[in-house]
């Protein structure tokens, strides 16, 4: 079942004589877990404003959740849609960090005694229970990064869409966002990560569309794509280092083909026996 239908969707920004965006297309299905990727003004996040209803199509459509956006309230696709900003400043306006997670399921009607339940979670969840009576604008990037993710996730969205997350996070925080997309995806939930960090893409996310010039270029298993030279250069975008490993070593022989490799002890068996043979 498709959660995000995008037909021939063209959009350029007032005073702009190019398009942003140039006749898009793209199927998100419930349960996906994809990256959408390419160089800066590629279009990656005029697209994704699109999926919450803060863009409008000036030609083609939008649906989210059945909901054609052209016709739909901000509003009602924030039921179904979490948009995690590029900046947390954009969406934190709560003087504590527990108010500002708490806030979503208190509007969309939740119990109080659910609400404080799922706020506790997430808190502790996210590593922000030290933090809840601070205010958000006082924490560290990364901090008012997860603080943002927090308040999300309190009201459990079907579809999760995160923009450059990983920006200001140091490892254990990365590992536990992929923890997080993985079981949002494991429950049925659709994530969509706006990003540049390929080695998180290479690590951790399955399928990848990648945008160039307002275009989608490139649509597939991140197993196909992140192998693809050509593909990556003529986009801007650099293979993550282990894939650059693996391409040079196919190239010199050692491996069949360059491959991403997720599982390094079986990167170092193949080579093993691409020395050996």
């Amino acid at each position: 079942m498709a959660v995000i239908e995008v037909e021939d969707l063209w959009f350029t920004y007032p005073g702009s004589t190019e398009p942003t965006l140039r006749g898009i297309n793209l199927r998100i299905e419930e349960g996906d877990l994809l990256a959408i990727v390419g160089e800066n003004g590629a279009g990656k996040t005029t697209l994704a404003k699109h999926f919450i209803g803060l863009l409008k199509p000036q030609r083609g459509s939008v649906k989210v959740c059945g909901l054609d956006v052209s016709k739909a309230k901000v509003s009602q696709l924030a039921r179904h849609v979490g948009f995690v900003f590029q900046s947390p400043d954009h969406q934190l306006f709560s003087e504590t960090v527990e108010e500002e997670v708490a806030f979503a399921p208190k509007n969309l009607g939740y119990p109080k005694e659910e609400t404080a339940s799922r706020v506790e979670r997430v808190l502790k969840r996210l590593g922000l229970e030290g933090f809840r009576g601070r205010s958000p604008l006082t924490l560290s990037s990364g901090e008012r990064r997860r603080v943002a993710l927090a308040s999300i996730l309190s009201y459990d969205p079907r579809v999760l869409i995160l923009d450059e997350p990983t920006v200001g996070q140091d490892a254990a925080q990365k590992r536990e966002l992929a923890h997080i997309v993985k079981n949002m995806v494991e429950e049925g939930r659709t994530v969509v990560v706006i990003t540049h960090d390929m080695d998180f893409v290479a690590d951790h996310i399955s399928r990848v569309v990648v945008l160039s010039r307002g275009r989608v270029v490139a649509d597939g298993r991140a197993e196909e794509i992140l192998v693809n030279e050509e593909l990556l250069k003529a986009s801007s975008l650099l293979p993550p280092p282990s894939v650059e490993l693996s391409l040079a070593l196919a190239r010199r022989g050692l491996l069949p083909s360059p491959r991403l490799f997720r599982d390094y002890s079986l990167f170092a068996k193949e080579l093993v026996e691409g020395v050996l043979s």
